[in-house]
Order: structure tokens, then sequence, then C-alpha cells
């Protein structure tokens, strides 16, 4: 079969996406911890040397630190322990074995006379495979101030190997400037290692740079560049380079199509996809775990999700990215019952999994699942992070349930999460749409640092608790401090001009979008700026505006129009809309409620007895209203006439006092009742 070709993306116009995918996400996270635990058996050799000498030998066979000891006796007491070899092979054992121990690695190493670079090298790659690999940069620091040994071309390839997985820019750019001043920057290892941690760090450019000028271009270089690029949601560019690569008829392998395969999940490109997986199998290309998880991936990401289950069941070893996978494929498209139960038949889960089925509910709206999911996260003992507090406050902002999220935000403080942007973010969302705009404000500026998505959370905050002229200084603010609003900033701004009859600043914003920001007003911003002059009685601009959209009007802006007409008692112009929202959606009970009451309030009641009809020949019926509310960190649901709770007796007595005291205020006030000819 061909090699699958890329050339047509070319043409197209280059957007670089943030990567979501939990496959990658998640493979980084095992691989930061313990990226070759499958060689720690691998640390013996072969040298001659050491084979022929007793005590090497027989070190060569060690299984464990207490034999270790045993013969690093006899090689002290023999006086063998000042042989470079012997104190090597020692500190091997301790750096990368099975039974490896670091902190007796270090202690041999640190009282070894002139230890070689080998040894340091060997200590240096034992503390990348552990948990905190950054110890790594301090044994290097170590190295050379002990003057001893010089870094060699097998000591630079672990440190950037380190970089890339901390991100580590600046220290990644120091070590390089070491390489350049050793003259290592022609070693095939170290200039492979180079490319792979500058396309980590996202200095992509100068990855290619370096790509470019290097003497020797083979596999693994490629690798770098076309993986390094996927990583950083340079999708298109990433299957270029890929292009380039199958020109000068370099041989792809299974680290190739991994990054191939990754991009197409990025752009969605199912039948690309299809084409590598075909491929692969023609060519008998091992199909790895990431591979597997790769495609999986891929074909979740495109709908194809038969595609994503065969490549799923297939696999002899599923690891935790593979159950993941498949869960966020199942909730993407709306199984969550499917989900949990794939949830639940994990031989394991972690933080990651958890994770991806919490937020499945919270993307699914079901959000007092999802604080269920977050106990039972807790009875497993398994440790939240961060991305778990996002997820569980966005469901406190979706429930209105503020109690609850105050809970989080004192876990959040009690465990030490680190508060980034993302998080911070999220806790002022939560305040904001659960009605604390004070705590919210708190926390947005005690933030040492934010976003677009901040500032716009704290607009659209301070838009829905009635503070329009607020929200539109702070997007001011925004603006002067370089900031650059979206479409999303540009809905709460609109919001709040419409909650606050500020038609003047409405029309300026709307008119911004496209002449100063270079964005397109979506039907969700026309619905705004109708709502805006209907609210302020400008029928006829509001019509003229849903005329000389470029987009088909939907029910939301039709519907912002018929609201508007029927508060101003515009019957002519309310009709046409609401025959027009019937026409989108002839199922909506409330579109017939709402004419039906328009017609009894201009006296029309013939009119209002045959919208009633065609309601109940179309067999349409009102669909009762629903209400929550959060007592002592519980949120209680209500329908209309629901008699469940406990206390609703008390509930009903309660409201029947509200709504004439409200209705006694009204008539005071002159301004007709609400409840008046609403009784359908």
């Amino acid at each position: 079969m061909r090699v699958p070709h890329v050339s047509c993306i070319k043409s197209q116009h280059l957007i670089a996406k943030p990567l979501s995918s939990p496959f990658l996400r998640s493979d980084i996270h095992v691989r930061s911890v313990s990226p070759h635990r499958e060689n720690y058996k691998k640390w013996n050799t072969k040298h001659s040397y050491v084979l022929s000498n007793p005590l090497l030998s027989l070190l060569e066979n060690c299984r464990s630190l207490s034999q270790l000891m045993q013969i690093q006796a006899k090689i002290i007491c023999t006086g063998f322990i000042n042989n470079g070899f012997a104190s090597s092979r020692l500190i091997a054992f301790c750096a990368v074995s099975e039974s490896r121990n670091l902190d007796y690695c270090i202690k041999i190493l640190y009282n070894t006379q002139n230890p070689s670079a080998f040894s340091w090298n060997v200590a240096i790659r034992g503390y990348l495979e552990t948990e905190n690999p950054e110890e790594a940069i301090l044994l290097y620091k170590r190295m050379l101030r002990s003057g001893g040994s010089r870094p060699d071309n097998y000591t630079y390839p672990l440190l950037f190997k380190v970089c890339a997985s901390l991100l580590l820019n600046c220290l990644g750019h120091q070590i390089r400037s070491h390489v350049l001043l050793l003259g290592l920057d022609k070693d095939n290892f170290v200039y492979n290692a180079m490319i792979y941690m500058l396309a980590s760090v996202g200095e992509l450019e100068l990855a290619r740079k370096v790509f470019d000028e290097g003497c020797v271009r083979n596999l693994v270089s490629w690798n770098s560049l076309i993986n390094g690029y996927a990583r950083s949601g340079k999708a298109r560019e990433a299957l270029m380079i890929y292009e380039e690569m199958m020109k000068e008829q370099v041989q792809c392998d299974e680290v190739t199509m991994i990054g191939v395969i990754s991009s197409c999940a990025q752009l969605e490109k199912w039948k690309l996809g299809r084409e590598f997986h075909q491929y692969l199998k023609e060519n008998g290309l091992n199909l790895t775990i990431p591979l597997a998880n790769a495609l999986m991936d891929m074909y979740v990401k495109c709908r194809d999700l038969e595609a994503a289950k065969a490549i799923f069941d297939n696999m002899t070893d599923k690891t935790v990215v593979s159950w993941t996978t498949m869960i966020v494929g199942y909730a993407r498209q709306g199984l969550l019952s499917t989900a949990r139960k794939c949830f639940c038949a994990m031989p394991e889960k972690n933080v990651v999994t958890w994770n991806a089925i919490i937020g499945s509910y919270v993307k699914a709206e079901q959000s007092k699942e999802a604080l269920v999911l977050f106990h039972e996260m807790q009875a497993s003992n398994i440790k939240p992070d961060a991305v778990t507090m996002i997820h569980c406050l966005s469901a406190c902002s979706q429930l209105g349930a503020l109690e609850i999220g105050i809970w989080f935000h004192h876990y959040i403080e009690k465990y030490n999460i680190p508060v980034d942007v993302v998080l911070g973010t999220a806790l002022v969302d939560m305040y904001a749409k659960c009605g604390n705009i004070t705590k919210a404000l708190q926390v947005f500026h005690e933030m040492s640092g934010r976003n677009s998505l901040t500032w716009t959370a704290i607009i659209c905050g301070l838009a829905l608790n009635g503070n329009p002229h607020d929200a539109i200084s702070y997007f001011s603010n925004m603006i002067d401090i370089g900031v650059m609003p979206d479409e999303i900033t540009f809905l709460g701004v609109l919001s709040a001009c419409c909650h606050g009859g500020l038609v003047e600043e409405g029309r300026k914003c709307f008119t911004q979008m496209k002449s100063r920001f270079n964005l397109s007003p979506q039907l969700k911003h026309y619905s705004c700026m109708v709502d805006l002059l209907g609210r302020a009685g400008l029928l006829e601009e509001a019509e003229q505006l849903i005329k000389s959209m470029p987009l088909e009007a939907d029910a939301v802006v039709w519907g912002a129009f018929f609201f508007a007409c029927r508060i101003h008692g515009n019957l002519l112009m309310g009709e046409k809309a609401a025959l027009k929202l019937l026409e989108l959606d002839p199922s909506d009970s409330g579109i017939y409620v709402l004419l039906a009451n328009m017609y009894r309030e201009a006296n029309m009641l013939e009119e209002a007895r045959k919208v009633r009809k065609m309601m109940g020949q179309r067999g349409v019926e009102k669909i009762p209203g629903s209400s929550a509310i959060e007592v002592n960190g519980i949120v209680y649901e209500f329908i209309v006439m629901d008699k469940l709770h406990s206390q609703s007796e008390q509930i009903y007595e309660c409201l029947t006092k509200l709504t004439r005291q409200m209705e006694f205020s009204e008539r005071l006030s002159g301004v007709p009742s609400f409840s008046d000819g609403f009784s359908l």
C-alpha cells in the first residue's frame, strides 16, 4: 500500500489548537514517573573484564540491596573498590536496577575518588526515572563542580529529556549552551535529544532551525520534530513535516505513526487517519500500546466509536490510558451509562480516569451525579488534583450550590492544590454564578496571573449579578492592558448592556467586535442585541437587525424579539415572531402559552382559544417548570405543584404570602402583575 500523503493540507489555514487528548496527557504523566521501568533488569553489562572478574561477575547477578552490600564489603576488603569498574558497577545497580536505592547510590558516588562520567550518567539516569526527575539536574551541577569528570555525549540526552518532561525552557537553553561550548552538538544522540527538548518546550521554530542545520537527519530527528509539533497542537505543520520526510524517502516507524495519527485526531481527519491505520497494518508495523492508544483517540475524536472499540477489545495489555480513552469516547457520544460501566470495569483507576468520568458528567450537565462520583473518588483513596477541582467547581456553578463550592475552595487551600490561571478562573466563575460576586472579585484580584477567560468570567459574573456598569468598566480595563477579548467576552458585555438598558454602549461593543477585534458576531450575540433593543422599545431597529443578519435567525433570536414585543404590547410584530417560533419548533409549549396570553391581554379571546386548540391538536403539553435551591449544602429540585418535600405545606404557605405581597406592591406601582392572564 502507498504511504498516505497529506500535501493537500498545505493550502489550508494553519490552526494551532490546544491538545486535549486524554491519551497524550495521561501518557506524558505516566512516562514522567517511570519511562524505563521495563529496562530495570538491563543494567547489567557484558563487558569481558567484568565477566572475567569473580567479584564483578557476582555483582552482575545481584538481586537485592542486601546482597549488594555483602559484595561491596568484599570489594572494600580486597581493596578492589578503587578500581573504576568496581565502583561504577555498584553505582549502576543502585541507580537503575529493579532493587535500586538512589540514596545509597549517591553515598557511593560521593565517596568514590574521581568517579567516571559513566558513574555520573547512570546516577542521573536513575533520577530521570523517578517521580523527582529534577534531582537529575542538581546531580549534573554537582558533577560540574566536582571538576573530575567531564560531561559527555551520554550526559546531555538525559538532561534534555528532564527539561522536556518538566517543560524547563530556560534550563534547556542553558544546557544547550553547554553542549555548544563543548562542541557536542554534532553528536547524533545529543543532536536528536536537543530537537526533542526544544520541540517539547514549545520552541518549535528553533527546533526546526536546529533540524534544518543538522548534518545528519535520521528517523529519530524526524520523529522528534513531528511529535513535537503534534504535542504543541500544531497538527497541520506536523503532517507537512511528515510529507517532507516521505519525499526524502525516510522509512517511518511506530513513533512516526503516533505523531501523524495524533495530528489526524486533533484535526478530526477520519479518512486520513484510516489510511495511516491501514498503512501500518499492511507494512507490518508493531501496534505498540502507545500507538494503539493514539489510534483509539483518533477514532474517538472522529466519532468512529466502533473502530475505537475494536482496537480496545483486541488489546491484550490495556493501560489506564486505553480505558480512559474509551470512557471519554462513550461520554462524547452521550452514552454516559456505557461510559460508567466501562469505568466500573477498570481493574485499576487513577486520578486521570476519575477526572475523565467526573468531567463527562459535568459536560452532560448531570452535576449532582458528578459530585456523587467525587465522593466515591475520595472513598477510593484517590487524591484529587487541580483538574478534579475544576470539574467540581463547574458542577457547583451549574447547580448554583454556593456552600458546596465554598467547601471545595477550602479543600483547595487545606491541601495546597496550586491555584493556576485555570483553577482560579473556575473559582471566579463558581462564585459569580452562585451569586457571591464580592467573593468572585476577591479571588479575581488575588490571582497572580489572569488570561482572557478569567476576565470573561468576572465580566459575565458582574453582568449576571446586576452590575452592568462595573462589567463594562472591567471590559475596558481588559482592553487597556492588552488582553484580547473573544466571542464569550462579548456575550458577557452585551448581556451587561442588556441588563442595564445601556443601548449606546451595546451598539458600540457590537460594532467593535468586527471593526476592532475581527470577531464575527454569532447567533447568541445577535440575540443579545435584539433583546437589548427590544427591551428599550426599539422594535423596528431590532426587526431590521434580524433581517440584516448574515446567519439564519434561530429560536433564541426570535424568542428575544417575541418577548420584547409582548412587553411593549406590539401585537402585530409579536404575532409574526410567535408564528416564526412555532415554525422553527412546533413542540415548544411555552410559545403557545405566551401567544395565547398575548391575545388574551389584547382582549382577542377567540384567537387565544384557537391557540389552545392548536396546542391540543398537535399533542403539545405544557412542560412543568422546575427550580432548584441549596439549603445547608444540599440541592433540592422542585417542579410545579411538587409536594414530595417533607415541608411542602410550609413552603407553599410561604410562597402564597410572597405572591400576595408582590401582587400588592405591583398594583400600588401601577405595573401589571406577572401572574395576570398567565394561567393557560
